[in-house]
Parts: structure tokens; sequence; C-alpha cells
């Protein structure tokens, strides 16, 4: 299966209460179709805790468990059809007391790629294509004059314009 292919067949289910497991989801999904897997990402934001036992790094119990999650799962189904039925069937529903999202997960961008990476937007190969005409010694056509054709000083034809107020009559 492609990658695209297999975002196409992936659902995201967001609104997750905490009690939620991985288990649960495989249950309330898979009469919509075979699943290949389903993904919780964990919570990597609170304080070190002993996921064995659900302690915090102090030793003291945690109130969130020993695994708790971000609150949004990835659901991916053997088709792409089984996936929208899943989101036909399941957006705004109520599960373990919330109101669930479900959608199709969006493809993630690459980290070298938009405003968020660490590389230049001038260094981005998206960014050079889209302005690869103004390299080559060719003026981007967002400027033009009467006639269609390009200005080459956006100032040119406002020497008249020197005094202020309304133009004599």
């Amino acid at each position: 299966m492609t990658d695209n292919t297999r975002w196409k067949a992936t659902v995201y289910v967001g609104g997750l209460g905490p009690q939620v497991t991985i288990a649960n989801l495989h249950d309330a999904f898979i009469p919509f179709g075979e699943i290949n897997n389903v993904s919780l990402p964990m919570n990597d934001t609170f304080p070190k805790r002993d996921r064995a036992n659900g302690t915090d790094e102090d030793g003291i119990p945690s109130d969130r468990g020993a695994t708790s999650h971000r609150g949004f799962a990835y659901v991916e189904y053997e088709d792409a059809d089984d996936a929208k039925e899943a989101i036909d069937n399941m957006d705004k529903s109520d599960f373990f007391g919330r109101t669930i999202k479900v959608t199709t997960a969006k493809e993630p961008k690459a980290a070298s790629e938009g405003l968020g990476s660490r590389t230049a937007l001038w260094n981005q190969e998206a960014w050079i294509e889209q302005n690869a005409a103004a390299e080559a010694g060719q003026s981007p056509k967002l400027i033009h004059d009467g006639e269609g054709g390009p200005v080459a000083d956006p100032m040119q034809g406002l020497e008249d314009l020197d005094v202020a107020g309304p133009r004599p009559e």
C-alpha cells in the first residue's frame, strides 16, 4: 500500500477521554471494516512517571494513571471506503462520555518544508520552484502597465502626484 493510499484509509479520532485505550478504539471502529493499525500517541509533556505502576518521579501515585495519551488517535483501515464509512457513522458521536471528532487523517508535512521547518524558506524546494522565474532574470508579473506588460519601476507614472490634495480642475 502506498503512503498516499494509506493516508486515505486512515481516520483521525479527536476528543478522546483519558480512560480510552487502543482496545476500546479497535472495538468501536471494527464494525466499519478490517483495521490495519490503531495508534494512540502518548503524552510526553507531563512530569516523568513510572509507567509500570502509575507514579510520578517523586513516587506519588499519579492521577493520570500509568499511561496517558494526547487525546487523539489514528485508525488505519485496509480500504479507504471503510474509512469513509467510519467517518460517516462515528463523527460527533458519544464515546466514553465525550463527543468525538472523526475525520480523514492529513498526511504529515515533511519537517524540512513549510514555515515551521529549520530550513530557511528560500532554501526549500517548493519556494525555489515557485520563484524560479525571478531567479532566471524574468520579472514576476505582479505590476502591469495599462497595456498588460510588466512595469520595470513600480514608481513609474507617479511623477504628477508630487502635489498633495485634490487635482486642480
